[in-house]
C-alpha cells in the first residue's frame, strides 16, 4: 500500500469509528432522530471517502502492475474494476 494513502485511510477509519460511537450514544440517549440521521449520512460520506482512497491505491499499485503483465492479468484487473463499479451502483 502506498504510505501516504495508507496514512490517510487509517485516519479516515478513526474518524468513522468516532462517528459510529457518536451515533451509538445518540441512540442510547434517544437524541432527536434527524440529528442521528445527519450523523449517519456523514458516516456514509466518510465511507465513500475511504473507498475512494482504497480505489486510488488499488489503481496505482495492483492494477498498474496487472496491466503491465498483460493477458489474463489485464483482463482480471478490468473485471475487478467492473465489479467495484457494479457494487457502488447497487447501493440502496
Amino acid at each position: 500500500m502506498i504510505e501516504d494513502i495508507k496514512k490517510r485511510a487509517l485516519h479516515r477509519t478513526k474518524i468513522i469509528e468516532g462517528q459510529l460511537r457518536g451515533i451509538e450514544k445518540m441512540i442510547e440517549n434517544e437524541d432527536y432522530c434527524v440529528d442521528i440521521i445527519t450523523l449517519s449520512l456523514a458516516v456514509q460520506k466518510s465511507l465513500a471517502s475511504l473507498n475512494k482512497l482504497l480505489v486510488e491505491n488499488h489503481l496505482r499499485t495492483h492494477v498498474s502492475h496487472m496491466y503491465e503483465q498483460g493477458g489474463e492479468q489485464r483482463d482480471e484487473a478490468v473485471a475487478e474494476l467492473v465489479r467495484i463499479f457494479e457494487l457502488s451502483n447497487n447501493r440502496s
